[in-house]
């Protein structure tokens, strides 16, 4: 495929992303996130894979790079998850203090 053609896929590819996940309701996010996360870690084991085969030291920059970002990405999903699921717990009361008990 030439570039124009792949450039091409990327843009639909974005916009229809951007269409599929802004119509997404809110009480699913926390799902889709943990798919995320799955695939984030494969992903992450493949430029591992590949930058461990990298022959040019081009090959293994861009390859650390993407396991270095890539990593990022997992991590941060896993916060975020973590975050919304804390919104889903049932609050607890206050425990009141010898002040407020006294009054």
């Amino acid at each position: 495929m030439d570039g124009v053609a792949l450039l091409t896929i990327f843009i639909l590819s974005v916009f229809v992303g951007f269409e599929v996940v802004s119509k997404v309701s809110t009480v699913l996010h926390t799902p889709l996130m943990s798919g995320a996360n799955a695939i984030h870690g494969i992903v992450l084991l493949g430029g591992i894979i590949v930058t461990g085969v990298a022959e040019t030291p081009l090959e293994v920059i861009l390859g650390a790079l993407a396991v270095l970002l890539g990593a990022i990405n997992l991590v941060g999903g896993f916060v975020v998850t973590d975050r919304m699921l804390e919104m889903f717990k049932p609050k607890k009361a206050p425990v009141p203090t010898d002040q407020e008990g006294a009054a």
